[in-house]
């Protein structure tokens, strides 16, 4: 009930980007906005068009569904729909779904009076995947050497991705990467602990308060970083995450074509060694 009647309070007219009051409606609890039309029109296109690649496929099995990105031949050019102009066109239902879900959310923090960290947040991820399927097969000069959509084919990908380079992990900014996905896992899950052990007392205790978290951590590690500062800490911690794996990989082969372990030459060549 409390949040059914905040709802009344956060239906108001106003915060759209573009449309004015002739997208501002909801659907039951939830807002449209121009951008909620069109995340629905870009998604709905493109998984149609999904299930149109699977459809020319030897199979349904979903594990082998494939639709692959062009032909190296084709560069940056339009190709064939059946000769990956299908990928292309996904792609763009897919920015175009994601980008619009993202300034959805910009609508709707202005209507919250919030700031704009949960769109910003997204963002991130959907640099990530843009990295992946626009900036990097630009930067190289060929459609085909973006990802192929499905299960076993962007895993096959990946593999072979990393194999060109001899050892992917040598490659520093995916160890950047790594270690950000890591530490969001142990700040996050020692964060989420932290508020069940206090909001779930032993029966007949009472509930426990912030103050008894910070004074877990300044116990358990001299310092408690506090309630607000954890969820920026997650928040910086997450975003470097995708941040890095797209770094580590758009300079795979744009700005280093050789294996990763050579470039860690100019370590070993250090004169400290004598």
């Amino acid at each position: 009930m409390a949040m059914l009647s905040f709802e009344k309070k956060y239906r108001v007219r106003g915060g759209t980007l573009i449309g004015g009051d002739l997208f501002d409606f909801w659907v039951g609890p939830f807002y449209v906005g121009f951008f909620g039309v069109t995340t629905l029109f870009f998604s709905i296109l493109g998984t149609a068009l999904i299930m149109y690649g699977a459809s020319l496929g030897p199979s349904w099995n979903p594990w082998t569904i494939n639709i692959a990105p062009p032909d190296i031949k084709y560069g940056l050019g339009l190709a064939p729909l059946k000769e990956g102009g299908l990928w292309q066109v996904i792609t763009i239902c897919a920015i175009g779904a994601f980008a619009s879900w993202a300034l959805r959310q910009v609508e709707i923090s202005r209507k919250l009076g919030m700031a704009y960290h949960v769109p910003f947040a997204f963002s991130v991820a959907v640099f990530a995947y843009v990295t992946l399927v626009v900036i990097r097969p630009v930067l190289l000069g060929a459609w085909g050497h973006g990802f192929p959509y499905g299960i076993f084919s962007h895993l096959d990908w990946v593999s072979n991705v990393g194999y060109q380079y001899l050892h992917f992990h040598y490659n520093p900014a995916h160890m950047i990467a790594v270690t950000f996905f890591f530490t969001t896992t142990l700040a996050l899950s020692l964060h989420g602990a932290l508020v069940l052990s206090a909001a779930n007392p032993a029966p007949g205790e009472t509930v426990k308060t912030s103050d008894h978290e910070n004074a877990f951590f300044r116990d358990t590690i001299g310092y408690s970083i506090g309630t607000l500062g954890v969820h920026r800490l997650g928040l910086f911690l997450a975003l470097s995450a995708g941040f890095w794996s797209a770094v580590c990989i758009v300079i795979s082969g744009p700005f280093w074509t050789r294996g990763w372990p050579e470039w860690w030459g100019w370590w070993l060549d250090l004169p400290i060694w004598g």
